[in-house]
């Protein structure tokens, strides 16, 4: 899910930097006790305050709560039902077909605060 959307870091409230999926992304800092979230223009995640008296790198993987394997699950489902109500002609296996992207949109819209995650990554 993370290779669809526009997914950014925020430091301190005013430098905006655009991550993505396939590079790392070094953050200058020029403060202590930078906050750091990051959004996708919908979702956000807590801020989180980094201290450089024990490390001065840290590391983070951005996690995101849909998984693609769930994206290709949800719409492999929805293909497989609908063209198997069409090709049957049950109204009923059409009318599945919308609950995998029922299901997603519910879990994209209604989980906000944990939609979005860091995750530290061990070096």
């Amino acid at each position: 899910m993370l290779s669809f959307l526009k997914i950014r870091a925020v430091v301190n409230g005013r430098e905006i930097y655009p991550l993505q999926n396939t590079r790392p992304v070094v953050i200058p800092v020029a403060e202590n006790n930078p906050r750091i979230v990051i959004t996708d223009g919908y979702h956000i995640t807590q801020p989180l305050k980094l201290v450089y008296k024990d490390i001065h790198t840290y590391c983070f993987k951005v996690v995101c709560a849909i998984s693609d394997l769930q994206l290709g699950a949800g719409f492999a489902l929805l293909a497989g039902l609908y063209l198997g109500g069409l090709y049957s002609g049950q109204l009923i296996l059409k009318v599945f077909s919308f609950l995998p992207l029922v299901y997603l949109l519910m879990f994209y819209y209604m989980n906000r605060k944990d939609f979005l995650k860091l995750v530290p990554v061990l070096q």
